[in-house]
């Protein structure tokens, strides 16, 4: 989930006021923001989990926000972007269109906000190869501190995973390691048997 602060919000919804008003989205009516979401995103944006604080374009677009994740959000974040600067190039340099301007520097600060978080720690690709009970609680105890962003933790015990792994796939190819060979070494070994 995305861990935008109020004052963030604000300026999502302050920038998405134009040119309609506050509680709008752009110039989005419901048919053609729902379109939008559909065809960009494939996202049912007045999904009863995105109307929890009320049923107004924005608020379905702020809870939609806080409850999808960073590449999500930011994807859409600058397809509106795309769409608002559309919008206030119709009319450039106009009364009409300075404090919408002025609205513009914080939502891009919000985008590049977003873009600066790291992203999240994930365990993919670390799975159970061999039925092992020690396998098994390895595989756990790497996703259990990746998901309480521990990685100088997990890199411990990926590192022991990985002797695991390399170890497996040299048996079942019918090359052996000694007990205490590095990992360095049986990852050699099994690079050289892809070679051949």
């Amino acid at each position: 989930m995305v861990d935008l602060t109020r004052s963030q919000i604000r300026a999502i919804e302050e920038a998405m006021a134009y040119p309609n008003g506050f509680g709008y989205v752009l110039d989005f009516s419901d048919r053609t923001m729902a379109e939008f979401f559909e065809d960009e995103f494939n996202i049912e944006i007045y999904a009863k989990e995105n109307q929890a604080s009320g049923t107004s374009k924005r608020n379905c677009l702020t809870t939609f926000l806080l409850r999808t994740d960073t590449n999500t959000a930011l994807k859409v974040l600058r397809a509106l972007w795309e769409r608002r600067e559309g919008l206030l190039a119709v009319h450039p340099n106009s009364e009409y269109t300075q404090e919408p301007l002025a609205k513009s520097k914080p939502f891009q600060k919000v985008i590049e906000q977003l873009q600066s978080e790291p992203a999240p720690l994930a365990s993919a690709g670390v799975e159970q190869f061999s039925s092992d009970r020690t396998l098994e609680e390895l595989v756990a105890d790497i996703e259990r501190t990746l998901n309480a962003n521990k990685p100088e933790v997990a890199i411990d015990h990926l590192h022991t995973y990985c002797v695991k792994k390399f170890t497996h796939l040299l048996e079942i190819r019918g090359i052996d390691c000694a007990q205490d060979e590095p990992l360095h070494s049986r990852f050699g070994k099994y690079r050289r048997c892809l070679v051949k």
